[in-house]
């Protein structure tokens, strides 16, 4: 097997649902793609007002699109995604710095279950609709992402640690130097200068950038559209 000399960083909140798309296609790619992969959390509010951008919930014409675009994109993408009860309440009122903080206490404390701790917190929020910003929700993504009831525990009491707060404000200030303002904000490196890609629809250009092939959203699926 050849050496991986790519890797890709992803910078993502789990509190934007396009993120879920391109977190799960870069999960699904590792095996195909010669390139590593790196998950980064970060606060999309820093990266939204540091870049001086607007969310898109914030725009009425957007927001309707949105309606629209998460559903189709969920069954191109094969994600099982479900339109929030309350977008309001759970993206900008509850907001995600507490999720932030737990990923990122599980990246520094456990990070190999980084991947299934993000995919388990995707899927109470924009799957079950749930409050993730509560300890209850928290724990049972956690659990879901194979996390042991004693290291559950030493994650949940490390979200409040400096050593935390540094790092989720540290990725997001690098993601900001990338460049970034949103989320998914994904880096490639091949050698060359990093190249930044925004969203969950540029992966036929990235795949073209970093030379390898772009086999749909699923390449495991063979319905997978190309």
């Amino acid at each position: 097997m050849a050496a991986i000399t790519k890797r890709i960083e992803l910078f993502y909140d789990v509190i934007s649902p396009y993120t879920w798309y391109a977190f799960e296609v870069l999960m699904r790619y590792k095996k195909h793609w010669n390139v590593s992969v790196e998950l980064k959390p970060f606060l999309l509010g820093a990266v939204t007002k540091g870049s001086g951008n607007t969310p898109p919930g914030f725009v009425p014409n957007k927001a309707m699109y949105m309606m629209k675009d998460l559903p189709r994109l969920s069954r191109y993408f094969n994600v099982p995604l479900k339109m929030l009860s309350d977008p309001a309440t759970s993206m900008f009122e509850r907001g995600s710095l507490v999720p932030s903080r737990f990923l990122t206490a599980t990246d520094l404390l456990y990070p190999d279950y980084l991947e299934g701790v993000t995919r388990a917190v995707w899927m109470e929020l924009w799957n079950k609709d749930e409050d993730i910003t509560s300890v209850p929700v928290l724990q049972r993504a956690g659990k879901a992402g194979g996390l042991s009831d004693e290291q559950l525990k030493k994650v949940l009491d490390h979200i409040t640690e400096q050593v935390t707060k540094d790092r989720l404000k540290a990725y997001s200030n690098l993601a900001l130097e990338y460049g970034a303002f949103g989320s998914p904000t994904i880096v490639a490196h091949t050698g060359n200068e990093p190249m930044m890609f925004f969203g969950s629809d540029r992966f036929p250009v990235l795949a073209n950038e970093i030379g390898e092939k772009w086999l749909g959203p699923d390449p495991d699926n063979q319905k997978s559209q190309l």
